[in-house]
């Protein structure tokens, strides 16, 4: 058995290398990675629903930070659709790759910090897990993800 590949990752996109194991991702992946993240934020931060929707693999399994399950593309589409145009928050978005751990060459779990800001400061904070998959084409999309939200107190 293999030990999977640990990276943290910056905010810029690099990573420093804390191989346990053996080295299953490489530079360009987790920088690939960090890319898909960021068109996250600026999807959301649009609230564009199309620009979201295309960094899912067809057969995504999405949980909601609430807890709400969506199996499938159509599933996460429906859900988008309705929620993200119409959210509440105008204020900035950010999201930071924290953590990469290649499962595999082509499987990446990703640990995710989220901050949505309010006009005044307030912020709603959150901590997502990402299993991503690498394509064919080379495009990482993202696969199974659990959006976690933290509770302040």
């Amino acid at each position: 058995m293999t030990t999977p590949s640990a990276h943290h990752a910056t905010g810029t996109g690099t990573g420093t290398d804390i191989d346990t194991g053996i080295d299953t991702g490489t530079d360009g992946d987790i920088e690939a990675i960090t890319r898909v993240v960021a068109a996250v934020e600026a999807s959301q931060q649009a609230k564009d629903p199309d620009a979201f929707l295309a960094l899912f693999h067809p057969d995504a399994l999405w949980t909601t930070a609430h807890g709400k399950i969506l199996i499938g593309l159509d599933a996460i589409s429906e859900f988008t659709r309705k929620v993200l145009p119409a959210a509440s928050w105008d204020g900035t978005v950010s999201y930071r790759v924290t953590h990469v751990q290649f499962l595999r060459p082509d499987v990446a779990a990703v640990k995710v910090s989220q901050v949505y800001r309010t006009p005044d400061g307030e912020g709603d904070e959150g901590v997502p897990l990402y299993v991503m998959t690498k394509q064919e084409d080379g495009r990482w999309l993202l696969t199974a993800c659990q959006n976690t939200q933290v509770h302040k107190g």
